[in-house]
């Protein structure tokens, strides 16, 4: 099966290939090695899961290559590619079930203070009227800011600054 491996990293880019083709084999042999104890069924999971993986890498690196940009594609490949990019800590998801837990606390307790308000401002009144107009300036000013960053982090993207490291000696 290295045989097999080595023959497909060649489907990725020559810099890709240089830059992360020892490391990819080392941890192949690795993985390789923990699943022969694991039997025939965890070692053809395992080479299937390799081969798809390596295949949708070299795609999404010769993509990325001509386009400059990350492909999203309608399906998901997280699962079967190797990416070098950020992954969120594990306490995330309990940081968000506490974050819906408020959510849904003030939900009810909102609920609570309408109602027992009820008839101080009817519906359709000047004061519900302008409220809505407030949250969707605030919105629109929410919006406008996330678009000024996010030009401002394409803008730096495109720049190059950010590959600075790949710079040989020679050319510094």
């Amino acid at each position: 099966m290295l045989r097999i491996y080595r023959c497909l990293l060649h489907l990725y880019p020559v810099v890709h290939r240089e830059q992360f083709g020892d490391e990819m084999i080392a941890v192949f042999l690795e993985v390789q090695a923990a699943t022969k104890r694991q039997g025939l069924a965890a070692r053809l999971i395992l080479y299937a899961r390799e081969t798809t993986g390596l295949v949708m890498g070299a795609w999404e690196q010769h993509v990325q290559e001509l386009i400059g940009l990350r492909v999203w594609l309608p399906f998901p490949t997280r699962r079967f590619t190797m990416h070098t990019g950020f992954r969120f800590p594990k306490t995330t998801a309990v940081l968000m079930t506490i974050i819906l837990a408020g959510v849904l606390v003030a939900i009810k307790e909102g609920e609570g203070i309408e109602a027992s308000v009820a008839n101080v401002n009817p519906p359709g009144s000047i004061m519900q009227t302008n409220m809505l107009l407030g949250i969707a300036v605030g919105l629109a000013a929410f919006y406008a800011a996330g678009l000024i960053g996010w030009a401002i982090l394409f803008a730096l993207r495109r720049s190059g600054v950010h590959r600075l490291d790949g710079i040989s000696a020679e050319q510094k």
